[in-house]
């Protein structure tokens, strides 16, 4: 992967502040010791968010980060709350770094701004205009994976869900805390599948949950442990038994339940990554390649996001590869997706502060040694110097298709060279028909037929520089199929 160089606006944070401090100097309590921070690359060493000696069993990680009370926030995370001295962080406009005393260790990975209030919710702290910090006292040895609007009170209350799939709501003047749901029972998640709540979300008049569970069973199809759940106030309704890890869209108060506000879901099964975009208060289904398959793992997820890193400037992190996503969704469609870079950091979170993007992590646990985690400061635009755009994904895997029933489809636009295969396992030959939307727009045309001969295999290698937005695939007859892309 190609590292990008030291970003220009980090440079120019630290430059009125003297020659930059180097591994040759002194060390901290010696006389003429530079007060400013070592910069390394696009790291500063000394905000690490790190377990004291043996004080995690497994991770330490940055959870979630917030621009609040002109200072940068961040919470970390430990496996199963177990482990001390993480907790809440302040990050100063001097990069002066903190542990703030309110702090609790937990597993902590959730924040929302409170407008109505006048707070900023990260972990279980909630944090006034001037930097005060309170604390949920009935949260706070909770897991917390996510917080949202409440659907009835949005002035005074909040949902928060945890990993165990809890869902409570909570007063977020007075702190207190009730818990409303188990969704592994309303839910309907099988026996002995591990619970794995991750993002949960309020738009256009529903709550949407997501839960990632995902191992070898459900790889081999023998158990559906993920869920994409909504929920209107009253009635639980499962959308997909497939892992879901991100559910976000625009925190907008003023705009109506319907209209807007659009929401992104993001999940995954073994043919590729899957996206779930509601809008007008209906439900569209994209597929998009893996960039990696080291995240295919209830665990190994964490946490990927989907965040308004500037004003109506949306970034995606989805298995391995950074997206643009367009902030909002016209005629029904969505047209905005581009791939911007491959890569392989774990990016639990994602802001702006200070004119510079911050990219949180989960670098390193105990299997490696003190588990610590740190902050990668520079610009959206670094990002583009990272590894090109590159993956692979299905349409269909060894599945059931119907004659003529169009298969999702699959993004296409902003990589390189591209490849398709299709095999089916029919005792006669089956005649598959590309299709592409090179507007985004759902306008499909043919692009090409190509013929499989009876239980059979064909590739397709696209033209350099071919690019639709979209692509899908049909069959002439009902059959047992694989259709899959490479992007090199």
């Amino acid at each position: 992967m190609n590292m990008p160089r030291i970003s220009a606006l980090v440079a120019l944070m630290l430059s009125a502040a003297g020659p930059a401090a180097t591994a040759d100097d002194p060390p901290p309590d010696a006389p003429g010791r530079p007060e400013r921070p070592v910069l390394v690359g696009n790291v500063f060493p000394h905000m690490t968010v790190k377990a004291p000696g043996v004080g995690s069993e497994s991770e330490t990680g940055i959870g979630a980060m917030i621009p609040w009370a002109d200072r940068l926030w961040a919470v970390g995370y430990v496996a199963h709350i177990k482990g001390d001295g993480i907790g809440l962080y302040e990050i100063g406009e001097d990069l002066s770094f903190r542990m703030h005393p309110e702090s609790v260790t937990g597993t902590f990975a959730n924040r929302l701004v409170h407008w109505d209030s006048k707070q900023a919710i990260i972990g279980p702290h909630v944090i006034d205009p001037e930097g005060n910090v309170r604390t949920f006292p009935e949260l706070k040895k909770h897991r917390l994976t996510a917080t949202a609007r409440h659907l009835v009170d949005p002035a005074n209350k909040v949902y928060f869900l945890t990993m165990e799939g809890l869902l409570f709501e909570a007063d977020v003047r007075t702190l207190e805390a009730r818990q409303l749901a188990d969704l592994v029972a309303e839910l309907n998640i099988p026996k002995g599948a591990q619970p794995h709540f991750k993002g949960a979300h309020t738009a256009q008049g529903r709550l949407v949950v997501a839960n990632n569970t995902y191992e070898e069973p459900e790889f081999l199809g023998e158990r559906a442990g993920g869920r994409l759940a909504e929920w209107d106030g009253e009635t639980w309704t499962v959308l997909e038994e497939n892992p879901f890890i991100e559910v976000s869209g625009k925190q907008n108060p003023a705009i109506g339940r319907r209209y807007g506000n659009t929401l992104y879901a993001v999940g995954w099964d073994r043919a590729s990554v899957i996206l779930r975009v509601l809008h007008d208060g209906r439900w569209k289904r994209y597929r998009l390649p893996r960039g990696s398959q080291s995240w295919d793992h209830t665990w190994n997820t964490e946490w990927m996001r989907i965040r308004e890193v500037q004003t109506e400037r949306y970034l995606m992190d989805a298995f391995g590869i950074f997206y643009e996503l367009p902030s909002m969704v016209y005629n029904d469609h969505v047209w905005g997706i581009r791939p911007i870079c491959k890569h392989l950091r774990i990016c639990p979170d994602m802001t702006y502060w200070r004119g510079l993007l911050v990219l949180a992590g989960d670098q390193v646990d105990n299997a490696v040694g003190q588990p610590q985690s740190g902050f990668w400061f520079g610009n959206v635009d670094d990002l583009w110097r990272w590894g090109k755009p590159s993956g692979w994904g299905a349409v269909w895997w060894e599945e059931p298709v119907e004659a003529d029933a169009p298969s999702d489809p699959f993004l296409m636009t902003g990589f390189d060279k591209k490849v398709l295969h299709l095999t089916h396992s029919a005792d006669e030959e089956v005649t598959f028909t590309v299709e592409v939307d090179f507007l985004g727009s759902g306008s499909w045309k043919p692009y090409k037929t190509i013929a499989v001969p009876a239980d059979g295999y064909a590739h397709h290698e696209f033209p350099d520089a071919y690019s639709a937005h979209w692509v899908r695939v049909r069959a002439d007859r009902a059959c047992r199929a694989t259709a899959s892309f490479a992007y090199n």
